[in-house]
């Protein structure tokens, strides 16, 4: 089925281009560019590490796990080859729409959404826009707004600077409005393959049963010189996100127990009640970013500080802080706060481009007494830094890149307050080769 889906939507990006071209050879009025790239990746880690997909995904190295011995069990070597990067998409135009340019995009590639799932095809965007050039509304899955299409890092590795970068791909509905050189732009969203997580693990429904979508506001300023070849871009914006984690409690009043009467065993159940729970939990999230081009030299900077940054790919989430109602089972919860900066240097060379990228991000805890469990990423992290040079050659529709990837992360114990104290550095390096051909 997997295969007849994707032969169709091969099949379907060429038809346009087939059979609406006009009699002068005009652009068509309608039809589909169909691009992609097909990349290997061979990656060497000098030690377990916490990542998705076979390790395609490295987010920081795995904690020490000593053994009998005293030996740690994590400092050992793995490797991989992979392909699962491997993209095609599809960018579509049309007609006018309501006086508006109409366009389309749709982009997948071979990664799968879960683990199990590696190696099928998922979508990463699928969205509509109308343009009226000052003007435009965009609908469907794309990246999170937090994320900037501006200013990111160009990294060879897949994590594309994760967890120092809002790496979220979310469903949306967002209006731009464009002012002389600025640009204004609020947007609604949910949330389906970066989700916040909870009692029930990661899910999209602690933010689909509080109603509310998540709401973000940016702003940007972009100038841009075509003959010069320099670009000057800063942005900021905020974030609004509102989770229910439960929709109900349920209190134990008896344990379950045995008993044994002329030899025959009698099992009692556990009784128990459930109450309707719709208690909350609230976060904001702050983002900073500026982009220098010059015709050499590219220069990027840029922090994000959120009180839940779970569903960015960084560390955060948040805690069940306190008991307020025994009997019911009642709770609240606070939110495990962390910040995080990044910086990038690179060439902007035709054929060798060589750059670095730097990241840090701290766990700033929840400020408050913890009684209950976490829901949070790296809840015994105190910081995570990383150092990440890497050469690229391209030569027409062929690239091979070599990175390296050198991320420490501090761990240690987690207090009461959700601060994490005498942490211990954990490093490891990751060799990656990759080699990509664009069509």
């Amino acid at each position: 089925m997997k295969k007849l889906l994707l032969t169709l939507f091969v099949v379907s990006s060429m038809i346009p281009s087939l059979f609406s071209q006009t009699d002068n050879d005009k652009k068509p009025a309608f039809g589909i560019n169909f691009s992609g790239f097909v990349k290997t990746d061979i990656f060497f880690d000098s030690r377990q590490v916490v990542t998705s997909r076979e390790g395609h995904f490295l987010l920081y190295p795995e904690n020490e796990k000593l053994d009998a011995d005293g030996n740690d069990i994590n400092a050992k070597w793995n490797s991989n080859i992979l392909a699962i990067q491997t993209r095609l998409a599809g960018s579509i135009w049309g007609p006018d729409v309501l006086g508006a340019k109409s366009s389309a995009y749709i982009e997948g590639e071979f990664f799968g959404n879960i683990n199990p799932n590696i190696n099928t095809f998922r979508l990463r965007h699928a969205f509509i826009k109308l343009d009226w050039k000052s003007t435009e509304l965009l609908t469907g899955q794309t990246w999170h707004p937090m994320f900037s299409t501006d200013c990111f890092p160009g990294t060879v590795s897949f994590n594309t600077g994760a967890p120092f970068v809002v790496f979220s791909r979310n469903p949306q509905i967002r209006v731009t409005q464009k002012v002389w050189k600025l640009q204004f732009q609020l947007t609604a969203l949910s949330q389906v393959d970066f989700t916040s997580t909870g009692p029930d693990g990661p899910s999209p429904k602690y933010l689909r049963n509080s109603v509310l979508p998540e709401l973000d506001f940016q702003i940007q300023y972009k100038t841009a010189n075509k003959e010069t070849g320099t670009e000057f871009v800063v942005g900021a914006g905020i974030d609004f996100l509102m989770l229910t984690p439960r929709l109900s409690t349920s209190v134990t009043l008896s344990l379950a127990y045995d008993t044994v009467i002329n030899g025959i065993v009698n099992h009692v159940n556990a009784v128990t009640k459930e109450y309707k729970t719709n208690t909350k939990i609230t976060s904001f999230a702050y983002n900073f970013y500026t982009k220098l081009k010059l015709r050499p030299v590219t220069i990027k900077l840029a922090g994000q500080y959120g009180e839940d940054n779970n569903a960015f790919t960084m560390l955060g989430g948040y805690a069940v802080k306190s008991i307020t109602d025994v009997t019911k089972g009642f709770v609240d919860y606070a939110n495990v706060r962390s910040y995080a900066i990044w910086g990038e240097i690179h060439t902007n060379g035709k054929h060798w481009q060589t750059g670095v990228f730097g990241g840090y991000t701290k766990n700033l805890g929840v400020g408050d007494t913890v009684t209950g469990q976490y829901y949070a990423r790296g809840t015994n992290i105190d910081y995570i830094w990383r150092i990440s040079p890497r050469l690229a050659y391209s030569i027409q529709k062929f690239r091979v890149a070599l990175e390296l990837e050198y991320t420490v992360a501090g761990y240690g114990t987690t207090t009461l307050q959700g601060y994490v104290s005498d942490p211990k550095p954990v490093g490891n390096l990751r060799t990656l080769l990759a080699f990509f051909y664009f069509f």
